[in-house]
């Protein structure tokens, strides 16, 4: 019998080949109808978690798992895990960072020019019978202008390249502290970084420490030309003061992957595509096979490392 493994969000068909390949039992929490159910369930089969930085893993399920040893989560995040409760039973946490950076990184930037060059609206122009003598909406370039990035982590950096290097763009950031050896311009506040850029990306982690970072004052400040984007949580921007801020043309639009709400279809956003100006794609901007298979192998290699007691690949600090 394999080491139990309980997967708490859909497993590719390969992935679970993979883990079961190298000796794990998987049970996918996802065909149970209830996420409590599937925990319970498990019960004391299990000594490994699969989750993300959503989902997560709270204390009272750690408490259902008597056997649980290690919570890995598949992407970056992992915000709603319980780490005080980890900590305490001796449970080892590990993630899986930059598996996915170079994807959400060509998402951010796809997301900034279909906002800006109203990329959807157009489409929808073209497919009502418009064509170019009665198109009327101001378009701006990316090339030489300001952007303001939210969260300098390896996403943050893969968008910096990409602009500077693609676009000539101008950066700027605000982080928690300014990053070592960084040549991009350093903001310690938000307000002041917003103030400065044409257009705003957002790539911080999720959590009670980045809630509502983008509020109404930062919108704004990124004022009626500024456009926002945000692929990191959607906790992070106040939507409520998004949608206030677009209604009454405080900004010029926005495109985003993420929204609060989620995992579930969030509730507010049929208010959101009522705007032209904005884009909003189902918090894929992560998905491709290439991150696919980098994260099945750093999971493997963190589940591997634990179970022959080896230093994890990629720990989370407590």
């Amino acid at each position: 019998m394999g080491i139990g493994v309980l997967a708490l969000v859909r497993l590719a068909p390969e992935r679970v080949a993979g883990l079961t390949a190298a000796g794990y039992a998987v049970r996918e929490g996802k065909k149970v109808a209830n996420r409590i159910d599937a925990v319970r369930e498990a019960g004391d089969t299990v000594r490994a978690v699969l989750t993300n930085g959503r989902g997560g893993l709270s204390g009272g399920e750690m408490a259902l798992l008597p056997k649980l040893e290690i919570v890995c989560a598949v992407g970056a995040g992992y915000e709603a895990v319980d780490l005080d409760t980890a900590r305490s039973r001796g449970i080892a946490v590990a993630n899986c960072p930059d598996t996915n950076a170079s994807a959400v990184a060509d998402s951010a930037m796809m997301l900034l020019m279909a906002s800006t060059r109203h990329l959807l609206q157009a489409d929808r122009f073209v497919r009502a019978g418009g064509w170019q003598d009665q198109w009327r909406v101001d378009t701006p370039t990316l090339s030489g202008k300001r952007l303001g990035i939210l969260g300098m982590g390896t996403i943050g950096s893969k968008i910096a390249h990409r602009a500077a290097r693609g676009f000539d763009m101008e950066i700027g950031y605000h982080n928690r502290r300014a990053v070592t050896g960084s040549s991009y311009r350093y903001f310690d506040g938000l307000i002041e970084l917003a103030t400065w850029a044409d257009f705003l990306i957002c790539a911080a982690p999720g959590g009670a420490a980045t809630r509502h970072l983008v509020n109404a004052s930062v919108l704004a400040a990124l004022g009626p030309k500024g456009y926002l984007v945000n692929i990191g949580r959607g906790t992070v921007v106040d939507t409520a003061a998004l949608i206030d801020a677009l209604r009454s043309n405080r900004i010029a639009g926005a495109g985003l992957d993420v929204l609060e709400g989620e995992p579930s279809v969030p509730a507010i956003l049929p208010e959101l595509l009522q705007f032209d100006n904005v884009v909003v794609t189902p918090h894929c901007a992560g998905r491709a096979p290439e991150a696919r298979t980098a994260a099945t192998a750093l999971i493997l290699a963190n589940l591997n490392a634990y179970f022959a007691g080896k230093p994890l690949a990629s720990p989370v600090s407590f």
